[in-house]
C-alpha cells in the first residue's frame, strides 16, 4: 500500500470520528434542552434523560470510546422518546389541562370537619 493512500485513510477516518463526535455533542445538547420538561414526563422520561446522559459520559460503552456510534444511537433514541413525551405534555397544556400527566397532578386535600 502506498504511503499516500495510508495517510489519506487516516485523515478520512479522523474526519469521520470528529463528525460522529460532533453529532454526539449536538444530540446531548438537544437531550439536555428537552430535560426542562422532565417533571411533565414522569419516571420513564427521567430514566431516559438521565440514562442517556450517563451512558454518553461513562467510560463503559458497547463500543470503544473513539467510536461514538453507540452514544449517538442512545442519545438519538432518548431524544425521540423525550420529544414524544414533551409533545404530549404540550398538547395537554394547550387543551387547558395541566402540563403534568394525571398521575402526577396533586389533588386538592379535603379538610376534616
Amino acid at each position: 500500500m502506498d504511503d499516500t493512500v495510508f495517510y489519506a485513510l487516516i485523515v478520512i477516518g479522523g474526519l469521520l470520528l470528529i463528525g460522529v463526535l460532533i453529532a454526539a455533542i449536538v444530540l446531548a445538547t438537544r437531550v439536555w434542552k428537552t430535560g426542562k420538561y422532565l417533571q411533565a414526563m414522569g419516571a420513564g422520561g427521567k430514566f431516559a434523560f438521565w440514562g442517556a446522559l450517563i451512558y454518553t459520559i461513562s467510560p463503559v460503552d458497547l463500543l470503544p470510546d473513539p467510536i461514538y456510534l453507540d452514544d449517538v444511537g442512545v442519545l438519538g433514541a432518548a431524544l425521540i422518546y423525550l420529544t414524544r413525551l414533551a409533545t404530549k405534555a404540550r398538547e395537554r397544556q394547550q387543551q387547558g389541562g395541566s402540563l403534568l400527566p394525571p398521575q402526577l397532578q396533586r389533588r386538592p386535600q379535603q379538610r376534616a370537619r
